[in-house]
């Protein structure tokens, strides 16, 4: 293992990989905790800054071109953008249940599904786990 291909990467992309690695750890944080604290709170304002830094930073990063410079991991973030924000208004408006349901899938898909992504051969976070 090795944090030289991450490093020597352009600028948006240890960025972006530095802030979904802190938001899962985050995440996986907030899963344990008891729910409704000032520490959840916290945590979870700070999650959802690096969630918001997570998704807007990968409009930089173009490894993947599809449609001209974009792929479909970019519906993923402008999706990421929209919900995140709704998640917040659902816990503001005490629909615990939505804001639950909301930032669990928010988790799931864009830290966990995406993240595995980034570990197939050929990608930079392949050659990191892995090596060359």
């Amino acid at each position: 293992m090795s944090l030289a291909p991450l490093l020597n990467a352009a600028p948006a992309i240890p960025f972006h990989a530095l802030a979904a690695m802190s938001a899962f750890v985050l995440g996986v944080v907030q899963f344990a905790a008891p729910k409704g604290t000032l520490p959840h709170r916290t945590i979870g304002w700070i999650w959802v800054c690096l969630m918001m830094s997570v998704a807007a930073s990968s409009f930089w990063i173009h490894q993947i071109r599809l449609i001209g410079p974009w792929s479909p991991i970019h519906l993923l973030s402008i999706f990421t953008l929209l919900v995140v924000p709704l998640g917040i208004w659902r816990a503001h408006r005490h629909e615990i249940a939505d804001h639950r349901r909301i930032m669990i899938l928010t988790f799931a898909g864009a830290l966990v599904i995406a993240g595995l992504f980034t570990l197939l051969p050929g990608r930079i976070m392949h050659t990191v786990v892995f090596g060359p």
